[in-house]
This record gives C-alpha cells, structure tokens and sequence, in this order.
C-alpha cells in the first residue's frame, strides 16, 4: 500500500488548499502574516490619502484620491474576511490600531514593522501635500503590483483568487498616478516630483523586505512564495526606473 502524502509534501509538489481545515500551524502563521501586513497596509495607505484628497488642486484629482481610498479599504476588507475564516475578528480589526499613525518625516526604521501594527514600514511615514503623494504612489503602486502579481499564485486558493481580484484595482491605482505625475510636469512640478522621488525610492525599495532572507526556500515549498525578496525587488527597480525615464525623471 502506497504512503500517505503528507500536507507538507502535497505544498512542495505545488498543491493547493481550499480552507483552514487541516493546515499546518506553520503554514497557518506565515499565511496570517501575509493578509496582516497587507490588510494594515492598505488601511494605512488609505488612510494616508484621506488626509491628502482636499490636497488635490483640482476636482478629478479628488475624485481619483476618494477613489484610492475607498478601493484600498475594499481590498483590505477582501482579505480580512479570509482571515475571519482562520478565527480573526474582523468586525473588531479595522478599528484597533491608529492607521492615521505615523513617524517623523526624516525617521530612518529601514524594514520595522511599527509598534502598532503589521503595516509595511514605508506606510509609517508621512505624505507632505498632493505632489509628494503622487511621487509616493507612483512608486508604491507599481511595487504593489509586482507584490500582488506573486501572491496571486500562492497555494491557499481563497487567498490566491482575492488577489487575482485586488491585482486589476491596485494597476489602476499605478495608472493613475502616472496620469496624475503628467499633469504635475506640465504645470512645471517636475522638480518638486523628482525631490519627492528621491526621498520615497528607499523606502519603497525597503517594502520588499531583507534581501538576505533565509526564509524563501520555506516558503516556496509551502507555496507562499515563487520569488525571493531580492527578486521582487531587483524587478521592481527595473519597471520603476523605466517609468520614472519615460515621465522625465530619474531614480535616485
């Protein structure tokens, strides 16, 4: 008689699970940690641009920012629910951490996470005015993208097919921020863009997290991830750098 196939093994071979029944606790935890620090960034991000939409020199500039804002709170709220399936209070999460937190502006944390909450270290620092968020999110989105891409092939496929959702949304985000930075150049902006760039390009470079992490190999036998950081991030650099030249800016 033929042994069993374990969890373990069955992930390794590229197999998929469909709910919470029966994952292993280490699947589980790293599993938690992805749709933590994705719910807490969007929120964190959204909340961000709350306080910029009045910021927006014209009405289309609000209404895309209002629109930022309420889709990234309806992503956030996507992947809550699938946590509320592995026992996470969803009714109570969006309300226990200060979202609108953040640090000082020339604040240095590298990859933290903030004391509060599981958000990407670069939502804890502030935006300065509607030509700073556009810089933010003109980077921000495109990482985000990259970062959905991956994780819409991970093997809990609840999980996968949410970010199959999300990912078309958030490109969106990406397409308006460009369209937004173009306007910014025409209206003799470009430097103030480029001075934002250069303060955002670390710290979005950091979201990707450490590039000598020893975890990737883990993680690709349980399909949580395909890429390593240093992947995701030395492509990430490739389309941001294309795009900044094609607006007439540059990296830093």
């Amino acid at each position: 008689m033929a042994e069993e196939m374990t969890i373990e093994n069955y992930l390794a071979a590229g197999g998929v699970l469909t709910n919470p029944t029966n994952v292993p606790p280490r699947y589980r935890a790293e599993l938690m940690k992805l749709m933590a620090t994705f719910v807490d960034s969007e929120l964190a991000g959204a909340a961000g641009f709350a306080d910029v939409i009045n910021s927006g020199p014209g009405i289309k500039e609000r209404i895309a920012a209002a629109k930022i804002v309420l889709e990234k709170t309806d992503n956030a709220d996507k992947v809550l629910r699938i946590m509320g399936d592995f026992g996470a209070d969803a009714d109570r999460y969006a309300n226990n951490h200060p979202w609108t937190a953040r640090l000082e502006r020339d604040a240095d944390i590298g990859t933290s996470r903030s004391d509060h909450d599981m958000r990407l270290a670069v939502f804890n620092y502030p935006l300065q005015g509607w030509v700073d968020s556009v810089a933010m999110n003109l980077l921000m989105s495109r990482a985000v993208v990259i970062q959905l891409t991956e994780f819409s092939m991970i093997s809990y496929q609840p999980l996968a097919e949410a970010f199959r959702t999300i990912t078309p949304i958030e490109t969106r985000h990406a397409e308006l921020a460009a369209e937004g930075t173009i306007k910014l150049i025409e209206e003799d902006q470009a430097d103030a863009l480029q001075a934002s760039v250069n303060y955002w390009w670390p710290r979005v470079a950091a979201s990707f997290g450490s590039t000598s992490s020893t975890k990737a190999g883990a993680l690709k036998e349980m399909g949580l991830r395909k890429s390593t950081n240093a992947e995701l991030k030395t492509r990430w650099q490739a389309e941001a750098t294309t795009l900044l030249e094609s607006l007439g800016l540059h990296r830093p």
